[in-house]
């Protein structure tokens, strides 16, 4: 009961959100900066909580990365909060407009989304990020995040709240549920009477959970298993800047390389310097028999191929031409990121029109794959689906449309 209770509040304050102009929200999202950074004591205390926890249960150090709040966190919070409220406001955005012979005139107006449910991991930055995002859009949002994070997760969203009811807006706009229990978890995806749309941000498995147990509409943010293609003329100076970013720059995040794949003519003369710069980052390369005795590496098993590590591992699968490559990313690939390095005009143009991917890349690294890098702000996910929307999601992507008709009286004979 508590949970209907929790999605009614939501639904009644989706009505409330679409009559704020956008001063108004832009006003509410610079309060929300203020008080998040005011309250930083505070809600670092409340994340200690969770490391504490997560270090009894032997949590990954990437994992612990993805989770941990300090002051330099807290304050890419609060400006995250302000670029928001400086970025166009998407709502009622005419985006196309005609007369009919009749007379009527047509208008299709971009509208919010209503209320947006948000399941989500370790990331207590992704509350305000989500809020951020889904409340400049219009939207009301419901936060399920996970237990490793469910500390951090109410200190933010309490501060989230005070925010806005001190803006004279219900607080409802931002709700969390705090029950860390999956049978809750289950039960907030048979809300369909409430949520309008599902967005699941984390593992595979929960993406894979939250699409086959929803009854709302889910937009899938994907796991990562991205691949980089080097390609027979590639340079070998540029592939080890770009692998080397792609793959240690960050271990715990959705854009990080996990997975080469190498020309059989780039081995020797590209691949092992690229080995060489990965093994001073303890890099464990896991390769497939024709690239072993050149990297001097362990060896790759299918599993490898198709797993997101989050970690210091990366895999390597050695192909004889382009096609082979692009067969084997669409293959292992999770839609995301992928990128080609080469020298080779036809190759990059074969590359971008053939994977089956979100975001793809010549000659640039896959951790560019990010909202605020495409100049979105935060984002709410990477969306590796065809529909509603695809690659980082933005104000624009937590919208839709309706038309909007007007007429002197016309009638359909």
């Amino acid at each position: 009961m508590e949970l209907v209770s929790l999605c009614k509040n939501a639904k009644a304050a989706k009505y409330e959100l679409n009559r704020l102009d956008t001063e108004k929200k832009n006003a509410a999202l610079k309060k929300a900066a203020e008080y998040i950074k005011a309250a930083a004591a505070e809600i670092i205390e409340a994340n200690k909580t969770d490391l504490e926890n997560a270090d009894k249960k032997g949590m990954s150090p990437a994992l612990k990365d993805r989770l941990k709040l300090d002051e330099k966190r807290i304050d890419g919070i609060c400006e995250g909060l302000l670029q928001v409220a400086e970025l166009e406001d998407p709502v009622g955005e005419v985006l196309d407009e005609f007369e009919r012979p009749n007379g009527l005139k047509i208008k299709k107006v971009r509208v919010p989304l209503g209320v947006v449910g948000i399941i989500y991991e370790s990331r207590p930055n992704v509350t305000a990020d989500a809020f951020a995002l889904t409340f400049k859009a219009g939207n009301v949002v419901i936060l399920k995040g996970g237990s490793d994070a469910i500390n951090s997760n109410i200190a933010i969203t309490k501060v989230l709240r005070k925010a806005l009811s001190d803006s004279g807006i219900s607080e409802d706009a931002i709700s969390l549920i705090e029950s860390t229990d999956r049978e809750t978890t289950k039960a907030f995806m048979q809300m369909k009477d409430y949520v309008d749309v599902l967005i699941p941000r984390g593992s595979a498995g929960l993406i894979r959970s939250v699409v086959e147990n929803s009854k709302i509409p889910v937009i899938e943010t994907g796991a990562g298993n991205c691949h980089i293609f080097i390609d027979e003329t590639a340079d070998a100076e540029m592939a080890t800047k770009i692998i080397i970013n792609a793959k240690t720059q960050r271990l715990g995040v959705c854009n990080t390389c996990e997975s080469l794949v190498v020309h059989e003519k780039a081995l020797d003369r590209v691949m092992k310097k690229v080995a060489e710069a990965l093994k001073e980052k303890n890099v464990d390369i896991r390769a497939d028999e024709e690239a072993r005795p050149v990297l001097d590496c362990n060896a790759a098993t299918e599993e490898d191929f198709a797993t997101e590590y989050l970690d210091l591992i990366i895999s390597v699968k050695t192909v004889k031409n382009i096609d082979e490559a692009i067969e084997h990313i669409n293959k292992y690939s999770t839609h995301h990121s992928e990128a080609i390095i080469t020298g080779d005009y036809a190759n990059a143009e074969k590359f971008l029109k053939e994977i089956d991917s979100a975001c793809v890349y010549v000659n640039a690294s896959t951790r560019f794959t990010d909202g605020f890098e495409f100049g979105f702000g935060a984002e709410i996910g990477i969306s590796t689906q065809m529909l509603h929307a695809r690659g980082p999601m933005g104000l624009r992507e937590l919208t839709s449309y309706k038309y909007r008709i007007s007429g002197n009286g016309q009638v359909r004979g």
